[in-house]
């Protein structure tokens, strides 16, 4: 199929030969016709998939066809929301560049920048404004945009507005769209309150969805390399150095990525950050030096995970395996675009464990290991230990009438009350060591009826606090350690076979050792990155 077949406009397939496109791709291919009759579209697609285009084209087309309310003061015809800043510039050059022999005005409004040219642009009358929610409600609230003639709505990328916490915003700006228009809407992924609000805003729509919810691309390589924390700027540094092309990392925090551009450059690696804390000047230098290649690395926190459009970026670097498996899929949405190949690494420390299952849980596979590089170690997850029954009471003893004692415990005299019995059962402290000679010293009956308090010591009887541990409470208390030892990665006892383990050592639900995560005195960026260099 190629884009002549959907009859647009010629001023409109002439623009979009002159931008390189011939053949559409899946989502264009069905949700151009529909968009194309003025029906409501559900749109559910990954990033990278061409949707700015599957709304654009059949938008510009009904625009083009009724010219006659492009003449004379113009009234804003056309909405689009976008979450970022960076999505907003983009779909706005999107529109300006298909629409390029169409004659028409649009704008795009977002905060971070001065408000004056961006209000001097809708006084002059637009037909088409791309917006971010926040400036556009500043704008409404003061008398400076008014939506009474808006036709077609567009919400692109709603979960990523469900993320950022737009979605009041939003139902307060779709409250003042009339309600007789064409609304497209379009979600990489669908949770409950993103299926409420479509179900809201759509009228009969038609529902698009060339890709499963929340699935990889299918074109991008997924690897996983295993490192320690202290380890990622090096292996960074080294895969960078032997990757041509550009490379885009991704970090968890704003703080992170700009501390991985300042140790990028000490390696005299050109870098530059890309995050919410940079102003939008800042930002735009930063893309630019992307898209022209002068700056071959760019780190970016999740504000930028679905807002970049730049072709031909070779690699993915998740620096910080995300928190959300969604997340993880838009990141590697970058590259692999338009039906191009890309590739994804993941860096995963010992602690990332977790979210590495969740991830691989929700692409329904297992992300192979980058070859040459060190696995992440998988432990099997544990059932959580039954509760045993507790061991019955020892009678007291015949001849002396002591008190019974259970589990090492002695019975508290009744001087010493509950306090005393929470003062740390079984645990040896001092503190019950004092209480319980104070206690003896006060009650010498406490030792043993109708014997002397010498007898009593001679037959070291046991008060609360002293003696030995039962084999519960040391199995309790054993296994508390291990998973102490577990946590900090240090020597523990392996309850199975009774040995110790060494630093490190992890073993599966059989008992059987795990690999450790490197070696001893071992290196592996010198040997990581094989499948890039060859060998």
């Amino acid at each position: 199929m190629r884009f002549s077949d959907f009859h647009l406009l010629p001023a409109i397939e002439q623009a979009i030969s002159e931008q390189g496109y011939d053949k559409p791709t899946p989502i264009q291919q069905r949700a151009i016709p529909p968009g194309l009759e003025g029906l409501d579209v559900l749109g559910i697609a990954q990033t990278g998939t061409g949707k700015t285009a599957a709304f654009a084209l059949p938008i510009l087309n009904r625009l083009g066809q009724d010219p006659a309310q492009a003449s004379g003061r113009r009234h804003t015809r056309v909405l689009v929301l976008a979450p970022t800043r960076e999505l907003a510039a983009q779909i706005g050059e999107s529109f300006r560049d298909y629409g390029r022999h169409l004659h028409l005005k649009s704008a795009v409004i977002f905060g971070g920048v001065g408000q004056k040219p961006q209000e001097d642009e809708v006084r002059r009358g637009l037909d088409i404004l791309v917006a971010c929610p926040g400036r556009l409600l500043d704008l409404m609230n003061q008398g400076i945009v008014n939506l009474g003639s808006v036709e077609h709505l567009v919400l692109d990328e709603a979960d990523r507005m469900l993320d950022m916490g737009f979605l009041p915003d939003i139902r307060r700006i779709v409250s003042k769209v009339p309600k007789d228009r064409q609304t497209m809407f379009f979600s990489a992924t669908m949770p409950e309150e993103i299926n409420r609000l479509a179900s809201d805003m759509l009228r009969d729509p038609v529902t698009v969805e060339v890709t499963p919810v929340a699935t990889a691309a299918e074109t991008v390589e997924q690897f996983l390399v295993a490192v320690s924390k202290d380890d990622k700027v090096g292996l960074l540094e080294s895969l960078v150095k032997q990757t041509a092309g550009r490379v885009l990392v991704f970090t968890r925090t704003k703080h992170g990525a700009d501390r991985v551009v300042r140790k990028l450059d000490k390696g005299d690696v050109a870098a530059a950050a890309i995050h919410g804390d940079k102003s939008q000047g800042a930002r735009t230098k930063a893309l630019e030096g992307f898209r022209k290649g002068t700056i071959p690395v760019l780190v970016a926190s999740d504000i930028a995970a679905r807002g970049l459009d730049i072709d031909e970026i070779r690699l993915v670097v998740n620096y910080d395996i995300p928190g959300d498996p969604d997340t993880y899929v838009h990141r590697i949405g970058r590259t692999g675009r338009a039906g191009a190949t890309g590739r994804a690494i993941t860096f995963v420390t010992p602690d990332d464990e977790e979210e590495l299952r969740d991830i691989e849980k929700r692409i329904n596979r297992a992300i192979p290991t980058l070859e040459g590089a060190p696995a992440p170690v998988r432990r099997a997850v544990k059932a959580p230990p039954q509760p045993k029954p507790k061991a019955p009471a020892q009678n007291a003893s015949r001849r002396g009438g002591n008190a019974p004692r259970e589990q090492g415990e002695g019975r508290a005299p009744k001087e010493s009350g509950r306090s005393g019995n929470r003062s740390g059962r079984g645990k040896g402290s001092s503190g019950a060591k004092d209480n319980s000679r104070q206690q003896q010293e006060r009650s010498p009956k406490a030792a043993g009826s109708g014997r002397s308090t010498e007898g009593a010591k001679g037959r070291s009887s046991r008060t609360q606090g002293e003696g030995r541990p039962s084999k519960e409470s040391s199995r309790s208390n054993n296994r508390r350690g291990d998973r102490r030892d577990d946590r900090r990665g240090g020597a523990g006892r392996d309850e199975r076979h009774g040995e110790p383990r060494s630093l490190g050592e992890q073993r599966t639900a059989s008992g059987r050792p795990l690999p450790k995560l490197t070696q001893p005195g071992e290196n592996p960026i010198k040997k990581l990155w094989k499948k890039f260099t060859g060998g």
